[in-house]
């Protein structure tokens, strides 16, 4: 009995260690239901909704993602491999969730994935699924240019309406007239990184420009987010600007 109970509490630490890795997710009050907001690194995260998971640009393997729930639906921002990882989405999508991406994306699946379930948006376009509604939003570098990181209408930003709310995920981005033109977001997912998006200071006058309720600083690598919470409040102090661990591995 002693030795099960070794085993068993054994076996409960060792899951506990694995899902330790994520940082606590943030729970919403929504229309309908609870919105969860899962951060797992660097641009990808798990937004949960009536029992609906959704990935976006998942990434990191399985392991990644241990203790969550499979994908309802994934949703991929850009070609580039912190956001499009095809060995992920063959590990995760068990269950053969619907996957949204631009064309440009869906022109790089390998011959083995699944593409039975595929929605393709380009900027502009919009679609309801599972009861959400996607709006694709550009997203590219300034000034523009044909070689550029990202050229504008190769990826897509995106403005997910979950419940009652509005939740934009900027991808890869700079402060565009696109995003500064954004109106009632609730909840928003801006990148910063030299040299690939943008810096702190340009994060924020978007930011500003646009005025989410929240803002959660994402897709931050070596970028200091005190910063950026500082210029966003100086600002406009009405804005929440949450600081969450998006590098769990560089404690």
């Amino acid at each position: 009995m002693k030795l099960k109970f070794v085993f068993a509490l054994g076996l409960s630490m060792a899951m506990l260690s694995a899902q330790a890795q994520l940082p606590q997710p943030d729970v919403e009050k929504v229309r309908g239901g609870d919105l969860t907001i899962q951060p797992v690194n660097h641009a990808t995260m798990v937004l949960s909704y009536h029992k609906k998971n959704i990935y976006i640009d998942p990434t990191g393997g399985a392991e990644a993602f241990k203790g969550l729930a499979a994908p309802d639906m994934i949703v991929v921002t850009d070609i580039h491999g912190d956001h499009f990882d095809p060995k992920t989405i063959q590990a995760i999508n068990t269950g053969k969730a619907t996957l949204v991406v631009p064309q440009a994306v869906a022109d790089k699946f390998p011959p083995e994935m699944d593409k039975g379930k595929v929605v393709i948006l380009k900027n502009g376009d919009s679609k309801t699924l599972e009861g959400i509604s996607i709006e694709a939003i550009p997203m590219y570098n300034l000034p523009e240019a044909a070689d550029a990181f990202h050229t504008k209408g190769r990826g897509n930003g995106y403005v997910l309406t979950i419940g009652d709310k509005r939740i934009y995920i900027s991808g890869d981005t700079e402060d565009i007239a696109e995003m500064r033109a954004l109106k009632n977001i609730d909840f928003a997912f801006v990148c910063m990184n030299l040299p690939y998006t943008m810096d702190v200071t340009q994060a924020a006058q978007g930011v500003l420009a646009f005025r989410p309720k929240v803002i959660y600083p994402y897709h931050y690598r070596g970028q200091d987010v005190n910063a950026f919470k500082s210029l966003v409040n100086e600002g406009d102090k009405n804005i929440e600007v949450r600081l969450r661990s998006w590098y769990p591995a560089a404690k």
